[in-house]
């Protein structure tokens, strides 16, 4: 297989570029976009943490058409330390493709899910906080793994059986053995399987897959059910759905669900290429039928976000209040940014990042200075897309909301 440097020269954009820069304000805030002489080389960045030692590890897929594989994503794994300076980079073998964020801290322990391409089966990988691979377990009963989040001391991960047809979530442990499995039917025939299966090939619309767990224990996942991309709530062991939202076929679903407290979430929809961000929605855990109309759910239209855009939320905390953030992808191409206060569910503001070139979000991640961090692609010269990482420092936070 073909080894090479992943990043081979870094262009900075820093807040403190004069005659004689500050280095503790070009730590707090800097842009870094990783390039690469390589003209068909693909890098998107997936997921971004803050490691012990100030720096940032980034989770990413890549481009492994050469390698024999064309239908699936392959990964990479980029070590930068506080100043955003690279300090190491990976190329996981292709033996490991369709990398899923985020990345997923375990105790001291920082994992991903990946697939098999041969065998379609999950697998567990644990990275070291110097960006090396550490280990990769093959976790048996799972395939096609589409989501994963941290439960307690494990995981729980979504994927699709496509013996059975179904939509499967599994709760996983660190050592990569599968339990209390639970199958939901996402109809017969090839119609129901066809946007599955584009999804993981790459072919056709990546899917906003999502699981975890709600605040009253039971657990979600967004996904494929009886045709439809749906929200399910389930205990894993009544038969069928506890509770679910129904989307409109592959056309329509939530794009993000973030839970807060009781029965309230913070949430974002999609429907015929409309967006919606709902920071305060009240969703029933044991009702079946509570939205026929994803646009009848209300919620903020967002004209400026691109068609079905790509919509994340995170909890963080501004200035000393709880607030609810979304990041997402503006038709002008650039990285949006919005504040909502957490419990008034009232925007506190908006931010863009971006410039000259087209740049697209990956994920956002407090840092330990009250900042944050915001990982992406950009596309040099228009046309190459390459891994860029946004610090923004604790004042320029509150100066932007």
């Amino acid at each position: 297989m073909k080894k090479t440097i992943l990043f081979l020269a870094t262009v900075a954009f820093c807040a403190a570029c004069n005659n004689d820069p500050d280095p503790a304000i070009e730590k707090a805030n800097f842009v870094r976009i990783y390039d690469n002489n390589q003209f068909d080389a693909s890098y998107r960045p997936l997921d971004v943490v803050q490691t012990a030692d100030g720096g940032y590890l980034i989770l990413g897929e890549r481009d492994i058409s050469e390698d024999n594989a064309p239908y699936y994503a392959g990964a990479f794994i980029l070590k930068v330390d506080e100043w955003g300076q690279v300090v190491s980079e990976l190329e996981v073998t292709s033996d490991q493709v369709n990398p899923l964020a985020p990345l997923l801290k375990v105790g001291d322990k920082i994992y991903f899910f990946n697939m098999d391409p041969l065998t379609t089966q999950a697998q567990l990988s644990e990275v070291s906080p110097n960006g090396s691979l550490v280990s990769t377990t093959l976790v048996n009963g799972v395939f096609y793994p589409a989501a994963a989040a941290v439960d307690g001391n494990g995981f729980v991960v979504l994927g699709y059986d496509n013996a059975t047809r179904e939509s499967v979530i599994s709760l996983v442990s660190t050592s990569g053995v599968a339990s209390a499995q639970k199958g939901f039917s996402v109809g017969a025939g090839d119609a129901a399987e066809e946007p599955i299966i584009e999804h993981y090939n790459r072919t056709g619309k990546v899917f906003p897959f999502q699981v975890g767990k709600t605040a009253s224990g039971r657990y979600f996942f967004n996904g494929f059910y009886d045709y439809t991309f749906s929200l399910v709530f389930t205990d894993l062991a009544a038969d069928g759905p506890l509770g679910r939202v129904n989307g409109n076929q592959d056309k329509g679903g939530f794009s993000q669900l973030m839970p807060l407290e009781g029965n309230r979430y913070a949430a974002a929809t999609f429907s015929f290429g409309r967006n919606f961000l709902m920071p305060s929605v009240t969703l029933n855990e044991s009702a079946t039928d509570q939205v026929s109309n994803l646009e009848d759910a209300g919620g903020l239209s967002l004209l400026e976000l691109t068609p079905n855009a790509i919509v994340k939320i995170y909890s963080v905390t501004i200035n000393g209040t709880p607030v609810t953030l979304y990041a997402s992808n503006t038709v002008s191409k650039q990285i949006s940014l919005y504040a909502y206060d957490r419990t008034a569910g009232t925007l506190m503001g908006t931010h863009y990042l971006g410039f000259s070139n087209p740049f697209e979000v990956g994920a956002v991640t407090p840092t330990a200075d009250g900042g944050l961090a915001i990982c992406g692609t950009t596309y040099v010269a228009g046309r190459f897309p390459r891994a860029v990482l946004f610090k923004m420092s604790a004042d320029k936070v509150n100066e932007a909301f």
